[in-house]
């Protein structure tokens, strides 16, 4: 499909009611028809991360990695190390024991 001039965006958009078109949204809602259901995987780093309260920047430094790592960990480009997974496991399933620990490190 071509791209559309700004032109023939403003003649196309004039012809729209928008209003209309979210009222009908949200009857289409409330009937229980929606459209496209996006599922978003928590990982284990955001998991981890979230139960600490932590920002990334805080998260990392506490891990020892970088902000960089840490986000390619919780967007799913990269898999921590054995040794990582295994402190986000613990991490998840006892936080304040954690934190508890790497503050007297």
């Amino acid at each position: 499909m071509a791209k559309m001039t700004e032109a023939q965006l403003a003649e196309r958009d004039s012809k729209r009611n928008l209003g209309e078109e979210l009222l009908q949204a949200v009857r289409d809602i409330k009937a229980g028809r929606t459209g496209r259901v996006f599922r978003v995987e928590v990982t284990q780093a955001t998991e981890a991360r979230l139960k600490l309260g932590l920002s990334q920047a805080d998260f990392a430094a506490m891990l020892g990695v970088s902000v960089r790592t840490l986000q390619d960990w919780e967007q799913g480009r990269r898999e921590p190390s054995g040794a990582a997974k295994a402190l986000l496991k613990v991490t998840v399933a006892a936080p304040k024991t954690v934190r508890k620990v790497l503050a007297a490190a």
